[in-house]
């Protein structure tokens, strides 16, 4: 959990305090239901959060490394673009929820 994990993407970005970067996971255009019915991007739904897969940390990220799944609100999210691909910067505060095998049932991962 140090900011070496930035290096192992090739990125040319070194990440400060409790930041994360993250590459989004698909595209934010038309989704496909479970039932297989394409809904489109135009189409009025509620607040929706978005996974992604965290590729680089910062050295105060407690509960995140480097290809671990996390869930955010795309509404509150700063891009950056490297090396001609987007990625969203967040604060560690910002990731709701992180999806990994190593997560332990007893871990809460919070932090005031």
């Amino acid at each position: 959990m140090t900011a070496d994990n930035d290096l192992d993407t090739g990125l040319p970005i070194r990440l400060l305090h409790d930041r994360v970067l993250v590459r989004m996971e698909g595209s934010e255009g038309e989704r496909r239901s479970t039932a297989g019915i394409v809904i489109p991007a135009t189409a009025a739904v509620g607040k929706r959060l978005a996974w992604a897969t965290a590729v680089g940390v910062g050295p105060n990220v407690r509960a995140i490394v480097s290809g671990d799944r996390v869930l955010f609100d795309p509404d509150d999210r700063s891009e950056v673009e490297l090396h001609g691909r987007g990625y969203v910067l967040l604060r560690e505060r910002d990731v709701h929820a992180v999806a990994a095998e190593r997560i332990e049932n007893d871990s809460t991962g919070l932090y005031l």
